[in-house]
């Protein structure tokens, strides 16, 4: 993939492999732009993200790295960021890096993407959790904190489907990333979760380019053999759809490269 923004480090805790490791592997895959956003830190959840003490030196590394691959790549910095209303903090909200993702991960409190939580599905209504996890998706567009949704429809990793109308219950969160024109990434970790298919699906991937929403790419990799994987795929499904473009940012402002 020729733009690639959402890849992660070991200061996450579940990642593995250098920065080096993740940008050499870029280089190799032939991507213009490369880019890391490990998970913010925020006071929930700590075991899955850096904590506020790693900032600087993750920050200061990824710009290093910057500077030694320049010749080779444009290497940007960003954050993961989890919207989850009370714990979000300033400090990520307002760090000094080229973009910021805004994901959900949380119903409720509820991991629901987490392997180690996958029994409470038993327990929920799928219809109601797509609709509560999309409302979650609209509050965090609304709130025009972001650059970039995350993995859009992540609820579907482990193929609990909804017997709704899955475009009827997505409208309201798609109009409001139109609204606070955000960019919508094509992430290929659904190619390797349950699911076995992108976020977003095609699908939802049609609706997006009918409201003229631009997208970017993501590997999501946490680990540096995962980055550029699935790229003809991932590429080739945007080009089916109509995208001839797509996104990278520099300092919160985005760019554009052809396909």
């Amino acid at each position: 993939m020729i733009v690639d923004l959402h890849n992660h480090t070991p200061l996450c805790n579940h990642a593995e492999g250098t920065i080096d490791e993740y940008i050499q592997h870029a280089v190799t895959c032939k991507t213009q732009v490369f880019g890391f956003s490990d998970h913010a830190p925020m006071p929930f959840d700590p075991e899955y993200r850096m904590k506020f003490s790693d900032m600087q030196q993750y920050e200061n590394d990824v710009k290093a790295a910057k500077e030694r691959y320049k010749k080779e790549i444009k290497t940007v910095l960003g954050y993961e960021v989890d919207y989850l209303e009370g714990y979000m903090d300033e400090r990520v909200l307002q760090a000094d890096v080229d973009y910021l993702i805004g994901s959900v991960h949380f119903i409720d409190k509820w991991g629901f993407d987490n392997p180690e939580f996958i029994g409470k599905y038993d327990e929920e209504d799928i219809d109601t959790l797509w609709e509560k996890y999309f409302f979650a998706i609209k509050k965090m567009a609304q709130s025009k904190l972001f650059d970039i949704v995350g993995h859009l429809d992540l609820i579907k990793v482990f193929k609990f489907m909804p017997k709704k109308d899955i475009k009827e219950i997505v409208k309201d969160a798609l109009i409001a990333i139109k609204e606070a024109d955000m960019t919508i990434e094509l992430n290929v970790a659904g190619y390797r979760k349950p699911v076995g298919e992108p976020y977003p699906s095609k699908e939802l991937l049609e609706e997006i380019f009918a409201l003229g929403i631009p997208i970017t790419f993501a590997s999501d990799a946490h680990k540096p053999e995962q980055v550029g994987l699935y790229n003809q795929e991932i590429v080739s499904l945007a080009k089916s759809v109509g995208y001839s473009e797509c996104a990278y940012y520099e300092k919160r402002v985005r760019k554009f490269l052809p396909l």
